[in-house]
């Protein structure tokens, strides 16, 4: 789809007016070539002017001069609406809040306080300027809402109304910010003699439309959902050193589905704020610096999950200078042995942490420090034993501050109550913590980086997405809420197995010394992020043998560098292939391409025949790789056998109705040659059914075991073979039992009412002997129960 087109599709019928005219200026653009293509152009004048030369009179401007007065009006246009729109929310959230009050205080017996009028949370938050109808419409709904029986379910509704057109007004944003995107870049294309995309992008990014922050909105809102919910929050529970064991499922968010996740959470989670000084809106800024050694020992652990794999890091919050650090442990467990991964910490002073990394900073110190703060011996022994194991750790593998992780982070739980808990990450930074061209922190005696220096492009890399931690930590037997369970099927979120900001930055700024990298960086969504922070000229790395023979097992292991042999050229990133493997992010609705271009955004790949149940998708994978566990073939092949086992079954009984069907051929019997043959007639439905069992559940055996190594999160389950089995089965007996019938009214009905003739005599009694066929398989059935009796 064509972006004007994409455009008009997704405005807002009464906000029409208010968006960006992206026709009349593809239209100026339109007129500027045509000018440009009849007129030659005086290079001087493009350079010089002078004061005392008269003008001509009745000059006219030109279509590009009218574009750029159309473009800054447009940006100005957008700007304003935005902020009155901005403007009204924050009243209607207002006029919310109060009425939230006014209940509370009824039911309480108390004053509502100061409300909007006086200070605190509703006045800190007081916008002024013109507002439309619609301010005037939600007072009344408000007053109304205060004066009925069903009060509580209309401000629901009020809180859930001012969260859509939150929604409604970040859409508004992006769609105008994508359009000026898009007319910069096709003027640049039409008129390649005055380039302005560079400049005017930079300029557009600066505007206060596209800078605003309003997360506090987000705030007041969680709130206003809390107090209607009636939201009990947990407290904090006392301790130096903590220890979490918790599942965290980590998920991808598009930067647009950004507030879409944060409005489902806060209608049902509140907003944690842990420290107010250290916010900024509904997040706080998070530095953590990860420790490893020359040989890369913790990444290289945590990449290929290695039982009892560590991660160090020395974490503080807000963005000023560190003064309150914590030194946090995290140890993988394997979720299919039914152990929890386990995250411990305790807290040390800054000025602490250089001589704690050193071994000067000993236990004794650390438990009188404690005890001195007023701490309990309990407690300070546990934490005093996680200090000095972390403390071994660092001097025994050789630690030292490798890489920095830096993000703004919103936290949603009941409090200090961690059983389920929500961690949305922004802005998210990774960045070498020893710089280039200076003395490393252990050299300079420190343990971050220092702020003044400069961070060149090769030493950061930005991530492209938002990270949304799920971490649950609930009893046994109990599934997590339902509303967790919309949220993950929402579409919102991409589900990434394992991921890991230490892993990813690492493995992108450190190529050189990484000899695996997680399966993620192939996607297409990162290219652009990895390849900024690409070295000016990268050096192929050959493959080993052993990297070689892991590759050519096609396994979605942790890739191992080198192993396509591929070069690389200069500037590109030596993580980097000629073209993306995997499409993690799904498809994002629809398109944004040129009006010039071809249609937008193409599929990552085409789906399956429905008539081959077997095919997989081309192109580039759009499941992601999970953890593999040695359960899984085992069902694989119960599955297998099980399937196996009713074949057998059928196979068996077609093999003795064939038997007993010679018996009756052979012995002197005045059977209707209908009945003679029935037998053989059910034997010859029954044993080609059982063969085709047996071949589709070897196939589907094959297919299974192919897909789960693999390690794919798709469906490994076959949706039509059961039903085309059981279909077969059912006709089969559907059809034995009209025969059976038919041959049952036969024998009743086939004289047709003549007198029964006399009862020949009876002949005289022989001894039966059974056929050889029949003899065999008795013999066989024999000697294979007593076989088994034997095993058992």
């Amino acid at each position: 789809m064509k972006f004007g087109k994409y455009l008009e599709d997704n405005q807002r019928p009464q906000w029409r007016p208010y968006y960006i005219d992206y026709k009349a200026l593809k239209d100026l653009i339109s007129a500027s070539e045509e000018e440009a293509s009849k007129e030659s152009v005086n290079a001087s004048s493009l350079r010089t002017t002078s004061l005392s030369v008269v003008r001509q009179a009745g000059r006219h401007d030109t279509a590009e001069e009218r574009f750029f007065r159309r473009l800054e009006a447009e940006v100005s246009k957008i700007g304003a609406f935005t902020a009155e729109l901005v403007a009204q929310l924050r009243t209607r959230l207002n006029r919310l809040q109060e009425a939230v009050a006014k209940k509370d205080s009824e039911l309480s017996g108390t004053s509502p306080g100061n409300g909007a009028g006086g200070g605190g949370i509703m006045g800190s938050f007081r916008a002024a300027g013109s507002f439309r109808a619609s301010s005037s419409s939600a007072q009344a709904a408000l007053a109304a809402a205060l004066a009925d029986p069903h009060r509580d379910e209309k401000l629901l509704k009020e809180a859930k109304d001012i969260g859509d057109e939150f929604l409604a007004l970040e859409k508004y944003v992006n769609l105008n910010y994508m359009g000026f995107h898009k007319i910069l870049k096709k003027h640049d294309k039409r008129l390649p003699h005055t380039p302005c995309r560079q400049f005017y992008v930079a300029h557009l990014h600066n505007q206060p439309w596209v800078q605003g922050n309003y997360s506090d909105l987000m705030v007041i809102l969680s709130n206003v959902f809390s107090q209607l919910r009636g939201d009990k929050l947990a407290e904090a529970q006392g301790g130096s050193a903590q220890a979490f064991k918790r599942s965290t499922t980590k998920y991808w968010v598009r930067t647009q589905d950004v507030s879409a996740v944060k409005r489902i959470i806060i209608e049902n989670m509140p907003v944690f704020v842990f420290n107010q000084e250290n916010y900024s809106g509904d997040a706080q800024l998070v530095n953590s610096v990860y420790f490893d050694n020359e040989s890369l020992e913790l990444y290289h652990g945590r990449l290929d999950k290695k039982p009892g794999a560590l991660a160090l890091r020395v974490r503080w919050y807000g963005p000023n200078e560190p003064k309150l650090c914590f030194v946090e442990r995290k140890t993988h467990r394997e979720s299919w042995k039914g152990e929890k991964s386990v995250k411990e910490r305790f807290t040390i002073p800054e000025e602490k942490v250089v001589p704690y990394i050193e071994g000067e900073y000993t236990s004794e110190q650390f438990v009188n420090d404690l005890l001195t703060r007023g701490k309990s011996e309990e407690d300070a022994r546990k934490a005093a034993t996680l200090f000095e194991e972390i403390q071994r750790s660092i001097e025994s593998k050789q630690l030292k501050p490798f890489i920095r992780t830096q993000y703004m982070r919103s936290a949603f739980q009941m409090g200090h109550d961690r059983t389920v808990s929500f961690t949305l990450d922004t802005n998210l930074v990774m960045l070498k913590e020893n710089p280039e061209g200076h003395p490393t922190c252990s050299l300079a005696g420190r343990w971050y980086r220092d702020p003044k220096l400069p961070i060149h492009r090769t030493e950061i890399t930005r991530f492209p997405h938002a990270v949304l931690e799920i971490k649950l930590a609930l009893p046994d037997g109990e599934s997590a809420p339902e509303w967790v369970q919309g949220l993950i099927t929402s579409g919102l979120l991409t589900e990434v197995h394992k991921s890991s900001k230490f892993i990813h930055g690492t493995a992108v700024l450190f190529p050189e010394l990484v000899q695996a990298v997680p399966y993620w960086i192939d996607d297409e969504s990162v290219r652009d992020s990895i390849a900024a922070s690409a070295p000016p000229a990268a050096t192929p790395i050959e493959p080993t043998a052993r990297d070689a023979n892991v590759d050519q097992m096609q396994e979605n292991k942790p890739r191992r560098r080198g192993a396509r042999g591929r070069g690389v050229k200069d500037g590109n990133h030596p993580l980097l292939g000629n073209a993306p493997t995997l499409a993690l992010m799904r498809g994002e609705g629809g398109v944004v391409a040129d009006d010039e271009d071809e249609d937008g955004l193409e599929l990552s790949g085409q789906e399956a025949p429905w008539w081959n149940p077997f095919a997989r998708p081309t192109g580039p994978a759009t499941t992601i790789p999970q953890r593999l566990e040695p359960k899984t073939f085992l069902a694989s092949e119960r599955t297998f056998m099980s399937w196996l086992h009713m074949a057998i079954t059928l196979a068996s009984i077609a093999a003795a109705l064939l038997a007993f069907a010679s018996t009756s051929h052979k012995s002197k019997s005045h059977m209707r040659s209908f009945s003679r043959n029935l037998v053989e007639f059910i034997a010859f439905i029954l044993l080609p059914l059982a063969a085709f069992i047996v071949a589709y559940a070897t196939m589907v055996f094959l297919w299974r075991n192919s897909q789960i190594a693999l390690k794919q999160a798709a469906y490994i389950d076959d949706r039509r073979g059961p039903l085309l089995l059981a279909a077969m089965v059912v006709s089969a007996l559907g059809a034995i039992f009209i025969v059976s019938a038919a041959d049952l009214i036969d024998q009743i009905y086939g004289d047709g009412g003549d007198a029964p003739s006399p009862a020949p005599s009876p002949p005289s009694p022989e001894p039966y002997d059974p056929p050889p066929a029949l003899e065999l398989m008795l013999k066989a059935a024999s000697h294979l129960v007593l076989g088994r009796g034997n095993n058992q």
